[in-house]
């Protein structure tokens, strides 16, 4: 999906005036001064009272790759479709590039792009083809044959879609979501289907993104893609965002762990009082700590000391894996927000 779209009638009033030009009422801000994306109690609610996001509030800042996750029924999906313009909210306000995405859908849509998780192409027609298409909606597009050099389909332009792998076709749909030269990007699992040098190229190409100026929200299941890309991220859990910052703010409040395995003979019990140690099978160690660094210290100077070889010795600060898992087993009751 690309960044301008002709189809179906706008939402509301008339779009507002062209960006930069003036102020949003009652702010004393211009359009395009301020967040590139801002929500404040954002609420979605569907048939029989269901609330799929219970009154959200954050922000994405210009040229920032901001990645949201959440566990199944998060309720992310939701809020992407707010921020997309693609549903109006039950409670709360979103602006877009200083706009309301839904009620000033003109205003907004030929500055986005959106990556949906299936693009539903015409199986009939070629990879240029279906990019000579869409650029026929999209105002300001790029030549079909940039769009395809951007993600690597160059050789792939006169094969049908029907024939592409999966792969492939995800590399289609950012092409066309990039044909627009969107100031906002939206991507949602962008590189299901890839494989590890498709998944690198495309964070490479997400990157360059940023480093000129194109602010991108990330859906993602791939918790590495998250921490590999993301300036900031928010985990959503039953429709509110239970943690946020920066990759490595998320997991700092989370202990790290070193691991090893002991020689026969040698128990746990014998390692120093301040390392609180797990046992793990017979030989095999596990100490959790806030400081990776002190604790490490403290293992091998008892290790030399005692003449013990630790075996597989393992030392990581906590991944942003653990992290999720974590707060997706003990946040099901939680009931405040917290603001990102």
């Amino acid at each position: 999906m690309t960044s301008d779209d002709h189809s179906g009638p706008d939402h509301g009033p008339a779009p507002a005036p062209r960006p930069g030009t003036a102020s949003r009422p009652g702010t004393g801000r211009r359009p395009d001064d301020g967040p590139a994306i801002e929500a404040e109690g954002l609420r979605r609610r569907y048939a029989g009272g269901f609330e799929a996001v219970t009154g959200i509030t954050f922000a994405v800042e210009r040229g920032e790759i901001f990645a949201l996750l959440g566990t199944n029924g998060a309720g992310k999906t939701s809020t992407v479709e707010i921020l997309e313009g693609l549903a109006a909210p039950d409670g709360g306000s979103v602006r877009v590039l200083g706009h309301d995405p839904y009620r000033q859908r003109a205003a907004v849509r030929p500055r986005i792009g959106v990556m949906l998780q299936e693009g539903g192409f015409p199986s009939d027609l070629t990879v240029s083809e279906t990019v000579r298409m869409w650029a026929g909606c999209t105002s300001g597009a790029r030549p079909t044959g940039e769009a395809l050099d951007m993600v690597g389909l160059t050789g792939r332009a006169r094969v049908r879609v029907k024939q592409l792998s999966g792969g492939e076709r995800r590399r289609l749909d950012l092409a066309l979501a990039l044909l627009g030269r969107p100031d906002v990007l939206f991507l949602d699992e962008p590189t299901t289907g890839l494989d590890a040098e498709g998944r690198r190229d495309t964070w490479d190409l997400v990157r360059q993104l940023r480093e000129t100026g194109t602010t991108v929200l990330l859906t993602t299941h791939y918790l590495e893609e998250a921490e590999a890309l993301a300036d900031r991220l928010a985990i959503m859990h039953a429709g509110r965002v239970v943690t946020s910052g920066t990759p490595a703010e998320v997991t700092a409040s989370r202990p790290a762990r070193i691991r090893f395995g002991l020689p026969a003979g040698i128990p746990a019990a014998r390692l120093p009082l301040s390392l609180r140690a797990a046992q793990q099978g017979a030989r095999r160690v596990e100490i959790r700590t806030h400081d990776l660094q002190r604790a490490l210290t403290e293992l091998l100077g008892w290790a030399r000391d005692q003449g013990v070889t630790l075996d597989g010795l393992d030392a990581r600060s906590a991944s942003l894996e653990e992290a999720f898992l974590e707060i997706a087993r003990s946040s099901g009751d939680r009931a405040d927000t917290v603001e990102v």
